[in-house]
């Protein structure tokens, strides 16, 4: 393995390890829910990503071939971490926070979660451009 791939490797897994100490020192950390969540779909995605990254860096320098399994788990993690994120931050308003809590959403509907008015919503257009017909 060349010099140079070798030091690049190391880098990514350095910074990696950091990403990955400061994701699970803050979800150890921090005092609620909501900033729990943070640290690891931020800081821990980017050490896996990190991991993964100099696994498929460490195949190309030894074999000359990219690693499809290494882009395809780095993919999959980087999509579903915000998802996954999104559905335990609006379970938890749904469960712990009331309708009068949650911030104002600048517009005229409430939070998905607690529109229970029954009417059903219409869209809102908001782009501003011009339409042509």
């Amino acid at each position: 393995m060349h010099y140079i791939a070798e030091i690049f490797i190391s880098l990514l897994l350095v910074a990696a390890g950091i990403f990955g100490l400061v994701g699970s020192f803050g979800l150890l950390k921090l005092p609620d829910l909501v900033t729990r969540l943070h640290a690891p779909t931020k800081a821990s995605t980017l050490g896996i990503g990190g991991v993964l990254l100099a696994s498929m860096g460490a195949h190309w320098a030894t074999t000359g071939t990219v690693s499809t399994h290494e882009l395809l788990i780095t993919l999959f993690i980087f999509m579903t971490a915000p998802i996954t994120a999104n559905f335990i931050a609006k379970a938890h308003m749904h469960r712990q926070m009331s309708a009068k809590d949650v911030p104002p959403t600048g517009t005229g509907r409430d939070w998905a979660t607690f529109d229970t008015s029954g009417t059903p919503i219409e869209p809102v257009m908001t782009d501003t451009l011009p339409r042509k017909n």
